[in-house]
């Protein structure tokens, strides 16, 4: 299988100059490796040009965003596999090879995450992506080896739950034919959650998303947009109504009256943890998901549905899971 790894970037320059030399180092030659430039204005491409001949850059006009620039620039990249990369993530010797086999292997596999551990403490999982995504009813998300802020230290205890809900756009493989049969990334996101609303979307068409904790690779969460950016809560509260509204096989209505109820309590949690702009942001997000909603429930009403979330009890607590 021909692999491509692609990297986009915006205004990437320091963390290109971090962590490129480590994908380089540890991808196989006959790998190609792509980087699409957001329309950086900080050096970004001359500093690739310069430095690293292997890589193959796609210049954009300007920053389309995470879902869009994707979308754009993998338009003529013809690689049988694509591995979605950030530019602060550390790769690591080997990790393309054990997951090219699963491919191989897997053919109704349709996306495959590595492990994602930590940069910053090697021996933690990483927040954004750990061993492996999940979603609960509410379209809250959260991993195996992370639940809410609580980050599990990595002793293999989740290596052989390969199963997984969604992959972290960090660090993304995919088949690309079915990336493009199925229109790739959403527009309508720009960044954060589209690689869940994607992950869902091929779910609900029968393939499946797993994981391999046979690659490893380091990520330095929040490179791009740090956790106190107010865009970042703005991008996260709407993506997720965006995302249950057009996949969840629930009841909508309750679904969004119910999930109403929860996000205005996180909300005004947020407002006295991080602040007002934070709490605007979350109004905001309920703003534009209104402005969108004809268009979500048409598309909702237009495409396949068949994974429904429920509650379950046990003995200490409840939790969410879903079926097909």
């Amino acid at each position: 299988m021909n692999l491509g790894i692609v990297i986009l970037s915006w205004n990437g320059k320091n963390l290109i100059k971090k962590f490129l030399p480590s994908v380089i180092k540890h991808t196989p030659i006959i790998h190609n490796i792509y980087l699409i430039d957001n329309g950086s204005n900080d050096g970004s491409v001359e500093f690739v040009k310069s430095n690293f001949n292997r890589v193959k850059i796609i210049k954009l006009d300007k920053n389309h965003g995470f879902a869009t620039g994707y979308n754009i620039g993998l338009k003529n990249i013809e690689d049988d596999i694509l591995c979605l990369l950030n530019n602060d993530i550390e790769v690591t010797e080997n990790w393309t090879e054990e997951i090219l086999h699963q491919f191989s292997a897997e053919p109704d596999t349709a996306v495959i995450q590595p492990k994602l551990r930590d940069y910053y403490n090697n021996s933690n999982f990483d927040y954004a992506g750990a061993a492996g995504g999940f979603l609960d009813k509410y379209g809250y998300p959260y991993c195996n080896g992370r639940i809410y802020n609580k980050v599990e230290i990595d002793n293999n205890q989740y290596d052989d739950k390969v199963e997984i809900f969604w992959a972290c756009g960090a660090c993304f493989f995919i088949r690309n034919d079915i990336f493009k049969k199925f229109g790739g990334f959403d527009d309508l996101y720009w960044a954060h959650f589209e690689e869940i609303d994607l992950c869902w979307r091929l779910q609900n068409h029968g393939f499946k998303i797993r994981l391999n904790s046979k690659s490893i690779v380091y990520h330095a969460n929040g490179g791009t947009l740090g956790h106190n950016n107010p865009n970042k809560t703005y991008l996260n509260f709407r993506n997720m109504l965006f995302t249950i509204t057009k996949n969840s096989k629930n009841n909508l209505f309750f679904l969004l009256f119910n999930k109403l109820f929860i996000d205005m309590m996180t909300a005004f949690y947020i407002l006295f943890d991080k602040g007002i702009m934070h709490f605007i942001a979350i109004i905001k997000a309920y703003l534009s998901f209104y402005k969108h909603i004809n268009l979500l429930i048409k598309f909702r009403k237009n495409n396949k549905r068949k994974i429904k979330h429920y509650k379950i009890r046990s003995i200490t607590c409840e939790y969410l899971f879903y079926k097909r």
